[in-house]
């Protein structure tokens, strides 16, 4: 083959949701991660224009093995299951650590700006019960770990401790695409988030009485909100119940699909970019049927989840990206803001 020929590259997006002016693609991630430099450009491409536009995507071929994620799922159902008490053992304690146990109802994410908003919304706490895990060896922030219960607790912190390493891994990547994507050097952002000040959040939705939200049509099982920082992964498990507001306002399904982690960037990355990327807010509601099945049931099955909330490191002064403002385009929306100040903050509103 002639090497001076140019490269072709690949075709890394298809469409998985499109719906009410809403597009949310399936990016395949390999040729990124092992691809050419063209091909590494084309994902970059249409990662950046997905957060651009609806701000959330699917990651395929994320470099994650499917065994790895089924036993993270494992690990955090035996943790949940385990009696209250225990759980309570190593409960949560302030915005600063943001590590250790949260139990049903003490949180509320509807924090919605509007203040025309139904009481009853502004009102309503979460249905779940989440485990907040930060990065180990951080003075006089521990993480609550059950390791001294028993043998499971022991397993229960090596799993995760790994999956916090391959997320953080998996983070530093996808920002490298972000930068291509961005017509930045690829490494841009690697001094910005290679501390890895990231939280792995463990989430369980209980089964709940259908009555609940019969009772209630303001009665979430996560208030709709945007994230805090850089981007989320968000691996499902098979229930559903995720969804995205759309630019009309109205709420679109992100239905499960094999094998893929959610993307989606949050607040600290769109003011980076001056608001180039779009953070979309978004909640948890009942889960529909499966497709071809209905639910009989008086009751919502259990659901399960996990999400790795990716941030700058707290220490990092975070401001408008070159190339974002200038005198031929628009001024700097926001001022300089050092990142752990800026989640300490969003992280307060919401106990």
């Amino acid at each position: 083959m002639d090497g001076n020929l140019p490269q072709q590259a690949c075709h890394p997006a298809t469409t998985a949701v499109e719906k009410d002016d809403i597009v949310i693609p399936i990016i395949d991630f390999a040729p990124f991660l092992s691809g050419t430099p063209a091909d590494k450009h084309a994902v970059a491409v249409s990662v950046v224009e997905a957060f651009k536009t609806s701000g959330f995507l699917y990651l395929k071929e994320h470099g994650i093995p499917p065994s790895v994620i089924s036993r993270v799922f494992g690990s955090s159902a035996r943790f949940f299951a385990r009696p209250q008490d225990q759980k309570d053992s190593v409960c949560w304690t302030t915005p600063q650590a943001n590590r250790g146990y949260v139990k049903t109802g003490q949180e509320k994410l509807s924090t919605v700006d509007d203040p025309s908003a139904p009481e009853t919304l502004l009102a309503t706490s979460d249905l779940k019960e989440t485990m907040e895990i930060g990065r180990d060896n951080v003075d006089d922030l521990p993480n609550r770990w059950p390791d001294q219960i028993d043998d499971e607790g022991k397993d229960f912190r090596e799993v995760m401790t790994s999956f916090f390493n391959r997320c953080k891994s998996l983070h530093m990547e996808v920002m490298r695409a972000i930068a291509l994507g961005m017509n930045l050097p690829e490494h841009y952002f690697d001094s910005y988030v290679d501390e890895g000040d990231n939280n792995l959040r463990l989430l369980h939705y209980p089964a709940v009485s259908k009555e609940v939200f019969k009772k209630n049509p303001a009665q979430v099982r996560a208030g709709e909100h945007s994230d805090y920082g850089s981007i989320t992964l968000l691996f499902q498990d098979g229930r559903g119940g995720l969804q995205v507001r759309s630019p009309i306002g109205s709420f679109v399904d992100v239905t499960p699909i094999a094998d893929t982690v959610v993307v989606n960037a949050g607040d600290l990355l769109a003011r980076w970019s001056n608001d180039m990327i779009k953070s979309t807010r978004h909640r948890v509601v009942e889960p529909p049927a499966p497709i071809g099945e209905t639910n009989e049931s008086d009751m919502y099955p259990d659901r399960y989840s996990i999400a790795y909330f990716c941030n700058p490191n707290n220490n990092k002064l975070i401001e408008a990206i070159p190339g974002t403002y200038g005198d031929d385009i628009k001024k700097a929306k926001y001022p300089g803001i050092i990142a752990g100040d800026y989640l300490v903050q969003r992280l307060t509103a919401t106990i």
